[in-house]
């Protein structure tokens, strides 16, 4: 089993800061409703959290430009 670290310090009311062994990113939102979070790596991740099974996510990457 391989051992893994993640950590989230509540920054401000709504503000959230992730920290794991590859990256970092930064959480917008409220406990229950819509978030929005910005990792290191370059991804932007949009999620909506509803009542029971339903729910929505949208993923974007950013990508690099290479010179």
């Amino acid at each position: 089993m391989p051992i893994t670290f993640r950590k989230s310090f509540r920054i401000l009311p709504g503000i959230r800061l992730n920290i794991n062994r590859h990256s970092w990113s930064v959480t917008v939102g409220p406990k229950n409703g819509p978030k929005r979070t910005w990792s290191s790596t370059g991804r932007t991740t949009t999620s909506m959290d509803l009542p029971g099974p339903l729910g929505h996510r949208s993923t974007r990457t950013r990508r690099r430009r290479e010179s």
